[in-house]
């Protein structure tokens, strides 16, 4: 199951022939009507979105933050305002 309602997801052989299509010249549009998969997803497969770059730069932490993480966190804002 997907994170979300009405979400699907594809697998990774699904992903690259949906790639490689794009790559040969085939239009985000065409594929999409083809395989009934959204422009938005196929432009995510093929790093056409740059906030999905960033989310792979650097990945968003996981969880509640600890106490650890705050005192760091507020240290890093107190140096910035310093310099």
């Amino acid at each position: 199951m997907s994170g979300k309602k009405g979400m699907s997801r594809y697998g990774q052989e699904m992903k690259e022939i949906v790639v490689q299509g794009y790559r040969r010249g085939i239009s985000i549009r065409e594929l999409s009507r083809q395989y009934g998969i959204s422009r938005y997803a196929i432009q995510s497969w093929c790093g056409l979105r740059k906030e999905v770059e960033l989310r792979h730069a650097a990945p968003l932490p996981k969880g509640r933050p600890t106490e650890k993480s705050k005192t760091q966190e507020q240290t890093i804002k107190r140096l910035q305002m310093e310099n």
